[in-house]
């Protein structure tokens, strides 16, 4: 029978382990220090979180619309999913850009009704710089500094988060949360404590400023970051 993925990884892990403590002449754990350090691990427990971020879901949202558009994302609001079509097709027009877009092979987005659009040209895939707009979902949003938790898979290629020059993200409301904290750990509990091979962490569009601090945008990712945030 072949090795699981935990194993080789667990093996993996043990091996380097083995080596920092050789190179730092320390022998292994006692039991009772060693468990305690799983059990920390398993179930990690939060630092200091800033009070604007521990409000109630109304205001966790109400905080990363503002925190986002301070970073100089832009957001549309929507009522429900079916509106979702409509938003992104008027936030194309209003910035002169095509009707169409690569957007994640997502099995939420394939929700949407995207038919009701029929002007809007979509591909799914991944994109290698030729797409000048992406859509993705995003796995949460973090209110504290409005910004997108986004985690790479076959579901979301992360060429999607950097490529294009505008990248919109459709977002619904339960994925707000207050701080990082509350995102990780809703991370860890839907993977079974394993995690995905990237996270990148978005907070508006890409920008950098010269020596003389003028500010350039979209010097290392897209130019315009747009959330379509879904309140029901």
């Amino acid at each position: 029978m072949g090795r699981t993925a935990e194993g080789i990884m667990s093996d993996a892990r043990s091996q380097i382990l083995g080596s920092v403590r050789r190179a730092l002449r320390r022998d292994a754990l006692p039991a009772d220090k060693a468990a305690a350090l799983e059990a920390r691990l398993r179930d990690p427990k939060p630092n200091l979180i800033p009070a604007r971020a521990r409000g109630d879901a109304k205001a966790v949202v109400e905080l990363f619309v503002e925190m986002a558009g301070n970073a100089a994302a832009t957001l549309t609001r929507v009522k429900s999913a079916k509106d979702v079509p409509g938003a992104v097709a008027d936030f194309l027009a209003s910035q002169n850009l095509p009707a169409s877009f690569v957007m994640a092979p997502d099995p939420e987005l394939d929700t949407i009704p995207w038919s009701e659009r029929p002007t809007l040209s979509i591909r799914r895939g991944k994109t290698d710089g030729g797409d000048q707009v992406s859509v993705t979902g995003a796995f949460a949003a973090i209110a504290e500094t409005g910004t997108l938790m986004l985690t790479s898979g076959p579901d979301h290629p992360s060429t999607l988060n950097f490529l294009p020059e505008t990248h919109v993200v459709v977002l619904p409301a339960g994925k707000v949360v207050g701080p990082y904290e509350e995102a990780w750990a809703r991370l860890r509990a839907g993977r079974d404590g394993t995690l995905p091979r990237t996270v990148n962490f978005v907070t508006g569009p890409s920008r950098s400023g010269d020596i003389e601090q003028r500010l350039l945008m979209g010097a290392h990712g897209p130019r315009r970051l747009h959330v379509v945030l879904i309140e029901d």
